[in-house]
């Protein structure tokens, strides 16, 4: 019997998830899911179907079990918090069985991810699971999301807003665990609370996203491939003078759109008169220059705060982002395979080559390859990032500033690249893309990686438990009409497209004169 013939019971579904050949279940997962549960919260047919898999005599087989893990995981978060509070409480009463199935699980596989997860939800449990997972080979990434989803807060010595990709990732000095101390200090007990669940969510999530994707192809994740990393504490160089002067004709002043003009230490608008400081190589847009050393301090305060960014960015975050956003847990979409799309479909008409949201480098050294380094300009909103960036390639000059107004002139720009950027800044993405045409020279190219909500509402629930500066309220991706919405607005008519997983790479033109 498929699904679609059950007549909705409890007692049908069980039958289903407990007797239907593998390769059925597979195919019929996802609408076995929506007959229990819907957009976080848990149907009718949730509790019922709870109970009754629970009193089975025995686990389904090794093939059956990792769905019914990754079904009571997604139940243990559903609403009601009742509903959750009952299914971990009857799951927990067969922790025994599932232990020692996790204990003999082939490590990566579907059925230890699967289980891996639904274990994460039993903090009370905390020192049993840990137990186990200590004599398993599993994933260092995974080991310490299981540890921070089992642990409880201590109002007393919180440690929060380090969740993503893995807590293992972050590796802090003795200077960032202080800037955490201060931010975190500087919260209420209820704010600190809401960063902790975040938190708890973000690993969660994350557990989540790995195993259903295991569990719906049968295949084990590929290793996470980071491609090439900045060093650990930048220090960017010194700047020539002509390194901005030469792409002068460019610029405009942010406040006015009045044309700059370029010294060693600022910027200056002929217009306006306003004054903006340019340190080693970093012209910062986001506020006027004091000639002092106050302003100038502030700029190292900056750099200061969290100095290794650029690093944990490219060694961590990026890939383990793309692996998530783009349901890229195959690998198909390689560091490889993003340089020769870029490399190959940048197109520019005459003038500089924008990075837009460059982070540190790692794509902006691929577009100076292929276009040259003297034509390209990097912009980001990050000071860390640009540090970083500006050690890895001092020929190219670094622009602090939003995306949402760009400090260039009217069909200035000979192209455009927004690389694995756009989703940071939700917000502002049509303005930015609506900018991105303002500026193009007709005959330009904008290349763009961002991602598109995925259509399986399980897939889109996990990603969306993940949290982000940018997306406080849970990581939410583009709509698939929303980019082309905007660049057709923007006067950008797309020539390529490439859309793998959940990925929209693409590249669009500014239509010739």
């Amino acid at each position: 019997m498929v699904l679609s013939e059950l007549p909705g019971t409890a007692p049908e579904l069980v039958k289903v998830l407990t007797c239907a050949p593998p390769e059925r279940l597979r195919a019929e997962f996802p609408r076995l899911i929506a007959a229990v549960w819907s957009d976080g919260a848990g149907t009718d047919l949730a509790a019922p179907a709870v109970r009754l898999l629970m009193e089975e005599p025995d686990l389904p087989g090794v093939e059956r079990l990792p769905y019914l893990a990754v079904l009571l995981g997604l139940l243990a978060e559903a609403r009601p918090p009742q509903l959750g509070a009952e299914v971990i409480s009857l799951a927990g009463r067969r922790l025994g069985p599932f232990l020692e199935r996790w204990r003999d699980a082939p490590a990566g596989r579907p059925l230890s991810l699967a289980l891996t997860y639904l274990l994460a939800h039993f903090p009370d449990a905390r020192e049993r699971v840990l137990a186990v997972a200590d004599g398993l080979p599993l994933d260092t990434g995974d080991r310490s999301r299981l540890d921070r989803a089992l642990q409880r807060l201590d109002p007393a010595a919180p440690k929060i807003g380090r969740a993503f990709p893995s807590p293992a990732a972050w590796e802090l000095d003795d200077a960032e665990r202080e800037f955490d101390r201060g931010w975190i200090e500087a919260l209420s007990p209820q704010e600190v609370r809401r960063h902790w669940d975040d938190d708890t969510e973000t690993v969660l999530g994350h557990l989540g996203a790995k195993a259903y994707w295991a569990v719906l192809t049968g295949a084990a994740p590929a290793p996470v491939v980071a491609g090439a990393v900045p060093a650990r504490t930048p220090s960017p160089p010194p700047a020539e003078a002509g390194v901005f002067a030469r792409h002068a004709d460019a610029f405009r002043c942010p406040g006015c759109r009045g044309p700059l003009r370029f010294t060693d230490r600022t910027a200056r608008c002929s217009t306006c008169g306003a004054a903006y400081l340019l340190e080693r190589g970093v012209l910062d847009l986001t506020a006027g220059a004091d000639d002092g050393a106050e302003r100038r301090g502030d700029w190292l305060f900056k750099l200061a705060e969290i100095p290794t960014m650029g690093f944990f960015y490219e060694a961590h975050a990026r890939p383990n982002f793309l692996r998530l956003s783009g349901s890229n847990w195959g690998g198909e979409v390689t560091p490889a395979a993003e340089d020769e799309y870029i490399a190959g479909h940048v197109r520019p008409a005459a003038g500089p080559v924008l990075d837009l949201a460059a982070g540190a480098g790692r794509w902006t050294s691929v577009l100076a390859d292929a276009v040259g380094a003297d034509r390209v300009i990097a912009l980001d909103l990050a000071l860390p990032m640009l540090a970083a960036l500006r050690g890895r390639l001092p020929e190219v000059p670094a622009v602090m500033s939003s995306a949402r107004r760009l400090p260039f002139g009217d069909a200035t720009l000979g192209a455009v690249l927004c690389w694995n950027a756009l989703q940071a800044f939700p917000a502002d993405a049509a303005a930015a893309i609506a900018e991105v045409g303002r500026c193009l020279r007709p005959g330009g190219t904008f290349t763009l990686l961002t991602y598109r909500e995925s259509p399986d509402p399980v897939y889109r629930y996990f990603v969306g438990r993940h949290h982000f500066p940018q997306h406080a309220d849970g990581l939410r991706l583009f709509r698939p009409e929303e980019v082309d919405g905007w660049l057709a607005d923007a006067g950008l008519r797309v020539r390529d497209r490439w859309e793998p997983g959940t990925f929209v790479i693409l590249t669009a033109e500014r239509a010739p004169r």
